[in-house]
């Protein structure tokens, strides 16, 4: 793994796991830190997911692939809140 895909990953990941937030209901204790390694979590299954159906490979940008990604990091982020997060005093 070069620094180039490892910095691509960080970034993908903090995009992802800030659109999981996003997406997820409710508000979320947790820092960025813990959202960006849902992100990236949730961008490796998400592609092993759509490699596994088919449809990863596609002309152009992967639209059902990054929903995978961005629904994955949405459950990971409200699983991370719940087991992780901060409580309020």
């Amino acid at each position: 793994m070069t620094a180039a895909s490892i910095i691509g990953a960080i970034v993908i990941g903090a995009i992802l796991g800030l659109l999981g937030r996003l997406f997820a209901p409710g508000k979320q204790n947790i820092s960025l830190v813990v959202t960006v390694i849902v992100g990236i979590i949730a961008a490796l299954l998400g592609s092993a997911i759509a490699r596994g159906l088919g449809v990863a490979t596609t002309d152009g940008i992967d639209f059902i692939e990054v929903l995978i990604q961005i629904v994955l990091a949405a459950i990971g982020v409200v699983l991370a809140a719940r087991l992780l997060g901060r409580r309020a005093h």
